[in-house]
């Protein structure tokens, strides 16, 4: 391997977005006789375009923030060189691993690249592993802004279930200030000694509503924070408020109505922070 970025920040795969360039192999007919015209190697970039746009999600100096070794070239104002491995490439074991659109928000970090791959690639679950791949340009309107500021919106506008959306779930006013007091240190507009305070009232509002036993607002809160529980929990809590049989299709029914919500909370935040990011 080379470049020493073997098994580095995990990543996953969306809808796509830009590819930024494409590799000349995937048009070998351009530009011979009978081959593809110009215009229609135009169109066909363009949808190459949107299916392939990765990125990679590091720290500050190259270095992985998700896992791994080693330390990607990092562009300047050209693509950064090409990082390799050799031997079969392995999720999580073997393999460079990077990430589309739609699982950015799964592997945020302290800086986000466009990359780009090329030669072999697997898909596994949240990731994608490629063998040779590297990073085109970075997101610059990624940063530590517009970090706060996409984490307040996810908290006022990710959807919920029932029509609501997180922010309901905050029923405390000292909650509520802590996201203003966050919106507003993202902006110059409050102190680290603000932000500081609001974030001890919020804790102080936490604590204090799981002893006053408001049980209902902390499930759900609970459970829009921890979707991977769903199954598990709405199978129990079927099966001991119902028969056996009729516990399996209640169960059922309720994990497919969480993976719905979950679902729709992923896209709604994919959207914003891609929206944040004019990454399409």
């Amino acid at each position: 391997m080379r470049g020493g970025a073997d098994g580095s920040a995990r990543g996953s795969y969306p809808r796509g977005r830009r590819f930024e360039s494409c590799p000349r192999h995937f048009f070998p007919a351009a530009g011979r006789p009978g081959g593809f015209t110009r215009e229609a190697v135009g169109r066909f970039t363009v949808v190459l375009e949107f299916i392939m746009q990765m990125y990679k999600v590091l720290n500050e100096d190259g270095s992985p923030c998700h896992g791994g070794t080693g330390v990607w070239p990092l562009p300047n104002g050209e693509p950064g060189e090409w990082v390799e491995v050799t031997g079969t490439i392995v999720a999580c074991e073997r393999g460079l691993h990077l990430c589309r659109r739609e699982d950015l928000i799964g592997w945020l970090g302290p800086s986000i690249y466009r990359a780009e791959h090329d030669g072999e690639m697997i898909e596994s679950g949240g990731k994608v592993v490629v063998r040779r791949a590297r990073l085109v340009s970075r997101v610059a309107a990624w940063n530590d802004r517009t970090a706060r500021e996409f984490a307040c919106r996810c908290v006022r506008e990710t959807p919920l279930a029932d029509g609501r959306t997180v922010w309901d779930l905050l029923t405390d006013d000292r909650s509520r200030s802590a996201v203003v007091i966050a919106e507003r240190f993202a902006r110059g507009e409050a102190t680290p000694a603000e932000l500081s305070a609001a974030w001890d009232a919020a804790r102080a509002a936490a604590r204090a509503a799981a002893r006053a036993a408001a049980w209902a607002a902390a499930w759900d809160a609970a459970r829009a924070a921890a979707w991977a529980a769903a199954w598990d929990a709405a199978w129990a809590a079927a099966w001991a408020a119902c028969g056996a049989r009729d516990a399996a299709w209640a169960a059922r029914a309720a994990a497919w109505a969480a993976r719905d919500a979950r679902a729709a909370a992923w896209d709604a935040q994919t959207d914003m922070l891609c929206e944040m990011l004019d990454i399409g």
